[in-house]
């Protein structure tokens, strides 16, 4: 499917011994968390973790204000590829000053350990974090509703300029719930390139897919992994992988959108074009290939037909370019000036791929 990462959310840190060093729950973690990513690995994926840049983490735990070398030497001797970083109980400390020194520690134990900074946007990550981190949330929390995914959205595509290799804007994850609740521990598994091409710069991020989790359609789910691909975010599987339903499999495992998502360019697209009258947006951005992904979104409650024109997507007019839907998997045939989607269903989305003709 092209995720890589199985990661685990707040509450597997139990406390502390005399020297410092953190120790996991082990009624929830009986084999402890060493033998939880070897196992991961075994299984050629890589493993992520979770702590918080306070004193506590969200849900009460130990967290790693004051603790960051003690446990960035934990995580690499576990063998963890890939860190969250939440914001609870900072004790007024303004995150400039506590997300450098746990990057500080990561890079001291010599271990690639992708750093995702959960800073929840409030001092606007986006201008400041690419020196520190591989991604960095750019909202608060999601929920799974239409109306709370497109004000993330929207938020995050203010950033789209501050996004690119190595550094990515994060609206939000995918997580998949497999022990119950936000309450418990949580696991996801991620969809991103290697962590050594992150290195290099980063991205914004969104907050977890909430695709599955069956509060909006299948019609508003495509749309919204559309919107996730198109704007680079992390990829993070947000519903029970052990009980998905064929439409929301499908819908996650879209190679196509995925590959946008993943594409080597690493240029997060962004909304081109607003009808705030009919509620329509553009959004587009380009691709390593030469070709433009163009989402053509019907925000509104009726039917719509959308247009794009070259020329909003940096093509001449006179250009003669293939068409192909990435949901419907065909080629919709060679167009030049602008390509019309004549009926576009309330809350959804057509996506494309438009590649010029040598």
């Amino acid at each position: 499917m092209g995720y890589t990462y199985l990661n685990i959310d707040d509450c597997w840190a139990y406390q502390r011994d005399e020297h410092g060093i953190i120790h996991e729950d082990t009624n929830t973690f009986p084999s402890g968390i060493k033998a939880l990513a070897d196992y991961v690995h075994s299984k050629n994926l890589k493993f992520g973790i979770y702590s918080d840049a306070g004193n506590k983490t969200c849900a009460g735990r130990p967290g790693s204000l004051g603790f960051e070398t003690q446990d960035a030497e934990t995580y690499a001797s576990w063998g963890v590829d890939y860190l969250k970083y939440d914001n609870c109980n900072a004790e007024h400390i303004v995150p400039m000053l506590r997300y450098p020194i746990m990057r500080d520690a990561l890079n001291k134990t010599g271990r690639p350990i992708f750093y995702s900074m959960c800073e929840w946007g409030e001092f606007l990550p986006s201008l400041w974090a690419k020196k520190v981190g591989n991604s960095w949330r750019t909202t608060p929390d999601i929920s799974d509703k239409w109306a709370t995914m497109l004000l993330i959205i929207d938020a995050n595509n203010l950033f789209a300029e501050f996004a690119g290799p190595g550094g990515w804007n994060d609206p939000g994850k995918m997580v998949a719930l497999l022990s119950g609740g936000v309450s418990e521990c949580q696991y996801a598994v991620y969809s991103q390139k290697e962590t050594i091409f992150f290195k290099l710069a980063g991205f914004a991020g969104l907050d977890m897919l909430e695709i599955g989790n069956g509060h909006m359609s299948s019609t508003e789910y495509i749309s919204y992994m559309s919107l996730w691909a198109i704007s680079k975010a992390p990829l993070l599987i947000g519903c029970d992988v052990t009980n998905m339903s064929a439409d929301t499999l499908k819908i996650l495992a879209n190679q196509e959108v995925i590959k946008v998502n993943q594409d080597a360019l690493g240029v997060q697209g962004s909304k081109i074009r607003l009808d705030l009258e009919n509620d329509l947006e553009v959004w587009a951005g380009p691709l390593a290939d030469g070709a433009q992904v163009v989402l053509l979104l019907n925000r509104s409650l009726r039917t719509q037909g959308i247009t794009v024109f070259w020329n909003e997507i940096g093509f001449n007019k006179t250009q003669i370019a293939t068409v192909r839907d990435l949901w419907k998997h065909e080629d919709l045939g060679d167009f030049q000036q602008y390509y019309n989607a004549t009926a576009i269903d309330a809350h959804a989305v057509v996506m494309l791929k438009i590649k010029p003709k040598l």
